[in-house]
């Protein structure tokens, strides 16, 4: 049997799996589904061939489950067969789901080494410290934590997928996709997908595809709107929030305005960096492209650190006017008189 850390990472479980070497349990938990569906998936298709899994692969799904029986089933030699797999899907559907999963360490310590025994435990993650998370550490298991991406993390997954896929991406076009369709990764994933059909024979998906196939403007972002604004170009920031201001639905002014923080807050902590080579500047904002580290050296020849400062406050204030503090105008016409501001600030 193969064993693993408590760290396994994806690609490792993945890659044992597929040279037919299985844990005895594996336990994949977190809040992200996308890799805990993967793992489980290859796991369905290939530890028992299709052939053999009328008696060999059996399913129980938490909200339903009896533990008692989950573990006979497991206690049992596969028919006819090299192996059998046992999955407990959905556990944390079960009653008083820690406390009966507990139930589960007598086995775990003594696993069926004819048995693949796989616990799925979604939407968020058991303790380290948990007695049956040490259990299958110790007794030579896979645990594996699926965390929900946060937003900078998302364009190397893109970028993996699409190579996977065998599609041609460009960095822009990686992070508007990620901008503006986001966690979680199954539904970003299956965009891709679309527009993978969509590119037909080149397999590229450019702008101009996204923008025909899922509605998001190559011209008309917050993309370029960060970029106009790092080149300090006021008339096409303008055309750009007017744009947004004709389609609220899709450029809702909150996304704007956290947008524009989160810009200014990276760019201001590269502004006192002592070293602002490419390399430091990319580690300290936890940029993942170079195309993401061109508006932050346009905005550092743009704008002083004092005047960073002086942006970020009146972001802050254009926030809670936006929420009714002092303020009844329209989101758009704030945002309008913030890009006045950012501009006018010296």
């Amino acid at each position: 049997m193969a064993k693993k850390s408590a760290s396994s990472g994806y690609n490792n479980i993945i890659a044992e799996i597929r040279q037919n070497k299985y844990a005895p349990v594996y336990l994949l938990m977190g809040d992200e589904d996308y890799y805990i569906d993967k793992i489980v998936d290859l796991l369905e298709a290939i530890v028992v061939p299709e052939e053999e899994k009328d008696f060999n692969s059996t399913i129980f799904y938490g909200a339903d489950a009896d533990i008692k029986q989950v573990i006979a089933r497991a206690q049992q030699y596969p028919v006819m067969a090299e192996r059998q797999i046992v999955f407990l899907k959905e556990a944390q559907s079960l009653n008083a789901a820690k406390t009966q999963l507990e139930k589960l360490i007598p086995y775990i310590q003594h696993p069926n080494n004819t048995t693949v025994f796989v616990i799925t435990y979604k939407g968020e993650s058991l303790a380290s410290t948990s007695s049956l998370v040490k259990s299958i550490s110790s007794s030579g298991g896979v645990v594996f934590k699926s965390d929900r991406l946060r937003d900078y993390q998302l364009q190397g997954p893109v970028a993996d997928y699409c190579r996977e896929k065998g599609l041609f991406i460009d960095d822009k076009t990686v992070s508007i996709l990620c901008e503006y369709i986001g966690n979680p990764l199954s539904k970003l994933f299956g965009e891709i997908d679309k527009l993978g059909v969509a590119a037909g024979g080149s397999r590229r998906i450019s702008p101009e595809l996204v923008e025909s196939i899922i509605g998001i403007s190559k011209d008309y972002n917050t993309f370029e709107l960060i970029k106009a604004i790092s080149l300090r170009d006021y008339l096409s920031s303008m055309r750009i929030l007017n744009h947004f201001a004709k389609n609220p639905r899709q450029n809702p002014g909150i996304i704007i305005t956290s947008t524009l923080f989160n810009y200014f807050s990276k760019l201001f902590m590269a502004s006192v960096l002592k070293d602002k080579s490419d390399i430091a500047v990319m580690e300290e904002l936890e940029l993942k492209s170079s195309f993401a580290l061109t508006d932050y050296r346009n905005g550092l020849r743009n704008y002083r650190a004092a005047t960073i400062d002086a942006i970020l406050h009146a972001i802050r204030e254009q926030d809670a006017k936006s929420k009714g503090i002092g303020s009844l105008q329209n989101e758009y016409d704030l945002l309008k008189e913030l890009i006045f501001k950012i501009f006018i600030l010296r």
